[in-house]
């Protein structure tokens, strides 16, 4: 290799990049030439691509050369072999049209005797990873894993190399099938396997826990030998801490499991945790024994606060976090913070965190913004009636010196902090501007829309909050986003204070335009839309209103041209009926899920090694909370401590109630449940019911309830798909495809979860676009396996094919006629597009005008309804306009009723032939279920 050690020297001798290029170029033409010759030997083909690797490195353009690294992976000398390893891991990428060639010659290695041949392709497989490499070898991997025979140092890079592809490519990594055999692997002595082989269970039971749930008894045992017996390799003895890589994977991965049901297997547990903490309550003086000891202390406390976080056991650890969180070095104060809050999330009390207020509060002053996120987010999960304001306060002082990275995250958890602990909405509305003064520019849009629903939907607050914004408005320091708030509720609620000194319509008019200028263009047309409800409210100001519509008709931007010239129109119309209409006051904003807790989500993503809790307190934790006190009742009446109540394997949990509030009202959804004796599964009657209505249960068995909740405006349509496990055992394996027909285009806005644990519901989001309306239907495959609590029988494997009430009606928007324009149009329309049907009914007149007027989306006509009124005839006259991707069809209905003979008659005209079949369908279905 002297050849490779002088153009090295050669290469560092260049004190100009045009001499090394010159230099770099000469080499290539000399080895491109060398690669011609049909005879070279391994050795100068060795030395050639190491000098190619060089360059490569050093970052110049290597365009050849590959398959002479390749061949070199079929040479019997190891260090040939290794060069050409190397090579294809540097140069070679998962692309790459080599890589077919590459995976036989690691098939053959992997296959071959020689355990550094093993550990070379392992090596090479796990770092370039490609999907044909998953494909073809990982059958060969998990065979080295998994043989008798195979050396310790080979089966630790098989378990890292197999982790490295599951993690790349789950879905070619049979994991289910291998759990088996990958859980007998784990009886090894060898600590270097297990730590290896650790890391692999842990990421499978983070994908798959039921499947390798057997882990937790031989995790046990094996912390047991460990921590206990003192069973462990000499050389895996760190600073006096037996193997604590070990140790710490080995808790992690018992946090996914519910705690074992076992007696004898949990006073392992508890003994090994009891140990842990027992003999860190000294603290060494050597900085490397004490970080090794402190990191299995902490896993150790966080698996007791997943066993009950009210034992004594957790007790006695609480009393070291408090410790923790004072040390003066800094991963001790970080590990304590976040212990702490998990111990918050889970506690039915936060004392111990509320002992500790001052240091957390100090905490946040920390030089290390880790710790001070870590100081943040405690107080966010501790926080409670009863220290809300102190915190609130104290994170608004925080705010003005917070760092950049930090603060629209901590904008937020101030904002869901003051909304959900207030017990004065004043206090609310005053938080949440002088948020916005601080913190402007980082406040996200769902912060000031969640302040103006609630403003909005509590009447006694109205006055107070325009007021405050009016002050607010009159700073010379107004930030834009407090312009935003208060352009609103000056518009909707600017009357209020009209006759007070200091809130007169002028200055309330001043103290917008005054900032007029200054702002944004979507701020200025939102302000203009203000103006016009001044109008409405305030017609002594009209004609200085009119002074800037007139201003601003000859923008340039569009959006606020057309706003001032249309709102001008409006304003100078003779009469104000069409002002009226348009600036009639906003209606209640209907209670729903609150934003900024899925935008807080978002923010807040989770690392590779997945947390088993969530930041917030026990109302982020409830459903994880709910199923361990499930476990633990459960394992107490296996003991026989307890009576187990009998209502409780019988009724099914209200998983319906916590449906996400998209229209309609969640409790008719779970007491639908229970009106009818229907048999188990879905029933026409369901289906038509759901039909009609937002929310309800589409199919339900003793193990499972599927509920739906829908929204709907024109041709777009949202569907929430509840699912509710019913059994004590745990549906695993949820698997569901939603396909739409040719005139309904379905797409997934949120996935849901493959394991749903007993008593707990999760959640779907569709988005649904209406085509044409023809083929206008949706079905829902769905497939589960439901796993018992003993996790050696059998799995229950079950599969249902649902139809969604995806119907004409759903995309039908109400329109209110005039009596002449009914007729006109029936009249142009014809018979041509005419349906009719006739049939029986034991429905009364009031209940058919029920149904078509709130459940089927028409509006019904009130000329036509006072007329037949006043002559006595039973019928009822609706309008409405079916709404498509590309079209807009006219639908026109007259429904005849007659109580006496128990008859009625459906007269349908649309635009459009397909619309009038398919809308006939449906409703000739709806009435003759009445």
């Amino acid at each position: 290799m002297r050849g490779l050690t002088v153009f090295i020297a050669d290469l560092r001798n260049c004190r100009a990049r045009e001499l090394e290029e010159k230099r770099v170029n000469k080499e290539l033409a000399n080895i491109r030439s060398k690669f011609k010759d049909p005879a070279l030997s391994g050795r100068q083909k060795k030395k050639y691509v190491c000098k190619l690797l060089y360059m490569y490195i050093l970052g110049w353009d290597v365009d050849f050369g590959h398959m002479e690294a390749v061949n070199l992976l079929s040479s019997p000398k190891y260090s040939e072999k290794q060069i050409g390893y190397l090579a294809v891991t540097l140069m070679i990428t998962e692309t790459n049209e080599l890589v077919r060639l590459v995976v036989n010659s690691m098939r053959k290695d992997l296959d071959d005797h020689v355990e550094l041949h093993q550990c070379l392709a392992l090596q090479a497989i796990a770092n370039i990873a490609a999907r044909e490499m998953a494909e073809g070898l990982a059958n060969d991997v998990m065979r080295l894993l998994t043989v008798a025979h195979t050396k310790s140092f080979v089966k630790k890079k098989a378990a890292l190399c197999l982790l490295r592809l599951f993690r790349k490519h789950p879905d070619l990594i049979p994991a289910k099938e291998w759990a088996e055999k990958i859980l007998i692997t784990m009886e090894e002595n060898d600590m270097g396997v297990l730590l290896s082989l650790s890391s692999l269970v842990l990421a499978i039971a983070q994908s798959y826990p039921e499947a390798i749930s057997g882990c937790v008894p031989r995790a046990i045992n094996r912390m047991h030998k460990v921590v206990i017996e003192r069973q462990y390799s000499p050389d895996y003895v760190y600073y006096k801490v037996p193997v604590p890589w070990l140790q710490v994977k080995l808790l992690r991965l018992l946090q996914y499991y519910p705690p074992p049901d076992d007696t004898a297997l949990r006073n392992k547990l508890l003994n090994v945790l009891q140990t842990i903490i027992k003999n860190s309550q000294d603290i060494p003086k050597n900085v490397q024994h004490n970080n090794a000891q402190n990191a299995v202390l902490f896993e150790a406390i966080n698996v007791a606060i997943h066993i009950n976080p009210e034992s004594d056991l957790v007790v006695q650890a609480s009393a070291l976090l408090g410790r923790f969180i004072s040390s003066k070095e800094t991963n001790i104060r970080y590990l304590g913070l976040e212990t702490m809050a998990h111990l918050a999330g889970f506690a039915e009390t936060v004392h111990t965190a509320k002992k500790h207020q001052e240091t957390i509060i100090q905490s946040l002053k920390d030089k290390d913004i880790s710790v001070r996120r870590r100081a943040l987010d405690l107080l966010y999960s501790m926080c409670d009636t009863s220290n809300a304001r102190v915190i609130v306060t104290e994170l608004l002082q925080f705010l003005s010196v917070a760092d950049y990275a930090m603060r629209e995250e901590l904008v937020l958890k101030i904002a869901i902090l003051t909304e959900k602990f207030t017990t004065d909405y004043n206090w609310y509305v005053d938080v949440n501007l002088q948020l916005i003064t601080l913190a402007g520019d980082n406040v996200s849009d769902e912060v000031w829309y969640r302040v103006v629903q609630i403003v909005t939907n509590n009447e006694d607050l109205q006055e107070y909050a325009v007021r405050t914004c009016l002050n607010a408005l009159k700073s010379p320091t107004c930030h834009e986003t407090a312009l935003k708030v208060g352009g609103y509720i000056l518009g909707e609620f600017g009357h209020l204070i009209a006759n007070s000194p200091g809130g007169t319509p002028m200055e309330q008019f001043m103290a917008l335009h005054s900032k007029f200028s200054m702002c944004s263009v979507g701020t200025r047309a939102m302000l203009l839309s203000t103006y016009l409800k001044f109008i409405n409210v305030f017609p002594e100001i009209k004609e200085q209103i009119i002074g800037v519509f007139k201003q601003y008709r000859f923008v340039l931007d569009v959006e606020l041209q057309q706003r001032a010239c249309e709102y001008l129109a409006i304003a100078t119309l003779p009469t104000d009926d069409l002002l009226q209409v348009a600036c009639e006051e906003m209606p209640a904003f209907p209670e729903r899920e609150s934003a900024l807790l899925s935008r807080l989500h978002k923010k807040t993503q989770d690392t590779e090694d997945r947390r088993t809790w969530q930041i917030g307190g026990l109302d982020a934790n409830k459903d994880q909370l709910a199923v361990k006190k499930d476990n633990r009742r459960r394992s107490a009446v296996e003991a026989g401590h307890v009576t187990a109540p009998a209502a409780t394997t019988t009724q099914p949990t209200n998983v319906m109630g916590e449906l996400l509030n998209l229209g309609g009202s969640a409790t008719e959804a779970s007491n639908m449940q229970h009106q009818r004796n229907e048999p188990v599964g879905v029933s026409q009657d369901r289906f038509i019911h759901l039909t009609q209505e937002a929310s309800g249960v589409l199919y339900e068995d003793s193990n499972i309830q599927i509920g739906l909740k829908t929204e709907y405006h024109g041709a777009l349509g949202r569907v929430a798909v509840f699912f509710g496990n019913k059994s004590m055992a745990t549906i695993s394996d949820l698997n569901t495809e939603l396909k739409g027909g040719d005139g309904v285009r379905v797409s997934l806005s949120q996935p849901i979860a493959s394991v749903i644990p007993p008593a707990t519901q999760l959640h779907q989001m569709y988005n649904v676009e209406c085509v044409s309306p023809a083929g206008l239907s949706a079905h829902l495959r769905v497939t589960y396996n439901l796993t018992p609590s003993n996790a050696f029988n059998n799995a229950h494997h079950a599969a249902l094919d649902l139809r969604l009430p995806i119907v004409p009606t759903k995309f039908l928007t109400p329109v209110q006629l005039p009596r002449q324009d009914f007729i006109t149009r029936w009249q142009q329309i014809g018979t041509t597009r005419e349906q009719q049907h006739i049939s029986r009914t034991s429905a009364s007149n009031e209940t058919v005008r029920k149904v078509i007027g709130e459940a089927l989306g028409f509006a019904i006509l009130d000329e036509f309804d006072n007329a037949q009124q006043a002559q006595g005839t039973d019928a009822v006259v609706a309008a409405a306009v079916f709404n498509a991707a590309d079209m807009k069809v006219g639908c026109l209905l007259r429904v005849e009723t007659n109580e006496t003979q128990k008859m009625f008659r459906i007269t349908l005209r649309t635009t459009n032939e397909v619309v009038s079949e398919e809308l006939a369908t449906q409703l000739k279905e709806v009435f003759e279920s009445l």
